[in-house]
Order: C-alpha cells, then structure tokens, then sequence
C-alpha cells in the first residue's frame, strides 16, 4: 500500500519537523503513573504531537488502567486497532505484555509485534508500568517518558519508576511530561526539578527534556516548543530493527473510542 502522508503546516518549528520526516519505527515508552490526572488526555497529546508531522502513529496502552484488549487480539491483533485521526490509531492492551513472557521472565519480544501490527507505522508509543517496560525494553537504547503531577504521591511514584529503570535497565535518562494546574501546587518547572535534583542526587540519572501539556486544549491544535523539542529528541534515538508481514497502515475513519485516551 502506497504511504499517504498529510502535509504539516508551516511555522517556527520547520526545522524539528524535518527530524520527524525521517522517522521510521521509533518506539517511545510512556511509563504509567496511576497518580496523574487526566493522564489519558495527556497520553493523547503527546502521541498527537507525533501523527501531526504526518507520522503514523500507534498508541499501545497496556497500563493497568487501559481497556481490556478486544476479543479478537489473539487471533488477529491488527483487527483490534482502532483508528482516531489519519495518522493515529489506538490499541487496548492491557495484559497483553505478560503474554509474550519467556522462560527467562522477559517480554521483549512485545515489541517487535508491535511494531508488525500495522506494516508502515512510523512511530509506537507504549504506556505501561516500569514493572512491565523493565521486562519488556531489554537492552534497547531508549528514554523512558515519565509522567508527574502536582501531587505529592504522583512524584514519589515517577521517582520510583525511575529508580526501578536504573535499577534493572540501567536506563540513566528520561523525559518528564507534566499536565498543567490551574490551582495550588508546584508548577511543572518545580515538579521537573525535584524530580531531576533527585535523580541526580541519588542514582546518577538525569532528566534530558521536560514538557508540559494542558489536558484541555483542543485536540489538533499546534504543541508548543517544549514538546516539540521533546518528541524530536525521541525520534533520533536507536530504532529497533524488525522485519514485519503485517498489513498495511489503514488509517480508516475516525470511529467512537472505547480508549482510555481522553479519560
């Protein structure tokens, strides 16, 4: 099938859209923080980010708070993604990591399948816990995305989360996204930084680029620089190599959701 790509517009961010043409294959782990609000409004503006530069974009949500998979996602996976927008497509897979584990306690070969569930997609964006992507992402060279909120528990859990990558991925680099507030609290600046000092302080790691994301702004409208800057740096990380007999990229019409990704 002939890739069908929507021309971006054009504005102060050419020059990181032309990282984005070249992209191909990019996985970017979101790691779960149950503690978050709006966490699925949030996961959605960041993977739009992504399927606005007219990459193909597949959103994997197998976080404990995703949707059960389809019914037909073990006899045909590819049948169970549900398209969004053109360029973005949603699949419910919770669970579904655990199913690819081997005699070894890893399931990194989740991935791969990922990738293979539609032929030409250009960008994977996976939301689970650190428990699962510590299982899943092996000795793939890639910056785990944190989610953070104002609450106190939210931080104590992304610290955690990180803390665990060290630990067993030796994973020493992460982005930050954080939702905006509107009342009392840290703002995201404060929050990056406590989480950086930490990080830093204690094991070594950094953060390499943090974003915030108003969870009410209209979904299609232009991302800022912060967040802009963040996805490019993604995209020039390894991509993993995998062979792939999967379909086509459909991008059928936009159809009623039964994703998390506006929760």
């Amino acid at each position: 099938m002939t890739r069908h790509r929507s021309p971006p517009p054009t504005d102060q961010a050419d020059g990181l859209r032309r990282m984005f043409a070249a992209s191909q294959g990019v996985i970017v782990p979101v790691v779960a923080n149950p503690h978050v609000e709006h966490h699925g409004a949030v996961l959605a503006r960041l993977a739009s980010v992504f399927s606005e530069q007219g990459l193909n974009t597949l959103v994997v949500d197998a976080a404990d708070t995703a949707p059960e998979p389809g019914e037909l996602s073990f006899i045909d996976l590819g049948a169970c993604v549900e398209p969004l927008s053109p360029q973005l497509a949603y699949l419910a897979a919770r669970g579904l990591p655990m199913q690819h584990v081997d005699t070894h306690g890893s399931c990194a070969s989740f991935i791969p399948r990922m990738m293979n569930v539609v032929y030409d997609v250009d960008v994977v964006v996976i939301h689970t816990e650190a428990r699962i992507l510590a299982r899943m992402l092996g000795d793939q060279q890639l910056r785990p995305v944190l989610l953070a909120s104002g609450a106190g528990e939210s931080i104590t859990h992304a610290y955690a989360a990180l803390k665990m990558l060290v630990q067993r991925l030796g994973l020493m680099s992460f982005d930050l996204v954080t939702p905006t507030t509107k009342g009392r609290g840290p703002t995201p600046k404060r929050i990056a930084e406590r989480l950086s000092d930490c990080a830093d302080r204690f094991l070594g790691a950094a953060l390499h680029d943090s974003a915030a994301i108003d969870p009410d702004i209209a979904f299609g409208e232009a991302s800022g620089p912060d967040l802009m800057r963040l996805a490019a740096a993604q995209l020039r990380l390894p991509a993993p190599i995998t062979t792939s007999h999967a379909p086509a990229w459909t991008p059928a019409r936009p159809a009623a959701s039964s994703s998390s990704l506006s929760a």
